[in-house]
């Protein structure tokens, strides 16, 4: 073995020189200088700060949403797929297209709404709902008004609870499903899903207010007839002037929705919310909303579950 010529020990030289102190982390560090930088990924279209603050400032304007700085990608993404639809290159023109044409305002609504629903989602209120119909009876009719309708989960599970409540297809309720989104509305209308939105029912509830599909339909269940009687679907935007949206309420439901309103919006909503309900009536809210700014118009009968202070008795 000759002077300056190391012993060969069968491993492959590192790359990167290291000391032999080195720690595990400084060794990563080393190999990511090494690699440089990752590429960035380049936008099928232009779509600038100021597009964005354009469309945060619109959505803010027609739907009372306030869109967190955040969520600028979750904006490109959904609105992107408008873009290729019309045909435009950039955000710059399709915001241009906004401004002229006065139908794009549904889909670019719909666009960026977010639906996220299930049946018997948060299942506490369902019950909580169910023993509020027994206790008021036969003795009227009960109004309720589900205001965040999206696919129609929500209202089929209201009217599920009423006829469970009632132990009839036929109880003396009726329900309202309002949402912005038509799209989603017109599913929740026809009432057909997938069996895997129902998989987490209980085999009595499937049998009983379910119809499973056959042939080309197999996979699908559609909701009974008589459940679908006892709603009515329509669009509401809940920042429109006049709702179509007669008192008096046995309860409203109101969940997951509240929490894209900033808190002015929210209490504007929530002072129109109030006279429409009953002395006793109730207003459902989502398990992460919390009404405590608005302690002047409802108290808290827990588990976000709300009464109205003032209540219209009727």
């Amino acid at each position: 073995m000759t002077a300056g010529n190391p012993p060969r020990t069968g491993k492959p030289a590192s790359p990167i020189a290291r000391p032999a102190s080195s720690s595990p982390l400084s060794e990563i560090q080393d190999v990511l200088r090494a690699i440089g930088p990752m590429p960035t990924r380049e936008r099928e279209f232009e779509f600038t700060a100021a597009d964005f603050e354009r469309i945060r400032a619109l959505i803010h304007q027609h739907a009372g949403i306030a869109l967190s700085p955040v969520k600028q990608d979750m904006v490109y993404s959904r609105l992107a797929r408008r873009l290729r639809a019309v045909g435009d290159r950039t955000f710059a023109q399709y915001l241009a297209r906004l401004e002229r044409d006065r139908g794009e305002w549904e889909t670019f609504v719909n666009s960026l709404t977010t639906n996220l629903t299930s049946f018997f989602r948060e299942a506490h209120h369902f019950d909580i709902l169910a023993e509020r119909l027994k206790r008021i009876g036969d003795k009227r009719q009960i109004r309720i008004w589900c205001n965040a309708a999206s696919t129609g989960e929500e209202p089929y599970s209201l009217a599920i609870t009423a006829c469970e409540a009632f132990d009839s297809f036929n109880p003396p309720v009726q329900i309202l499903a309002s949402d912005i989104d038509t799209s989603v509305l017109a599913v929740g209308e026809q009432g057909v899903y997938r069996q895997e939105r129902v998989e987490r029912l209980s085999p009595e509830r499937l049998k009983r207010f379910f119809l499973r599909g056959t042939g080309v339909q197999e996979g699908q269940v559609r909701v009974r007839p008589e459940l679908r009687r006892l709603i009515a679907f329509k669009r509401i935007n809940l920042l429109d002037p006049v709702w179509p949206v007669q008192g008096p309420l046995d309860a409203i439901f109101c969940r997951n929705v509240m929490i894209y309103f900033d808190k002015a919006t929210q209490y504007a909503i929530l002072k129109r919310f109030a006279p429409l309900l009953r002395k006793d009536g109730a207003l459902f809210a989502g398990h992460s909303e919390s009404f405590m700014h608005a302690s002047d118009l409802f108290r808290s009968l827990g588990r976000t579950v709300y009464q109205p202070i003032d209540g219209v008795a009727r």
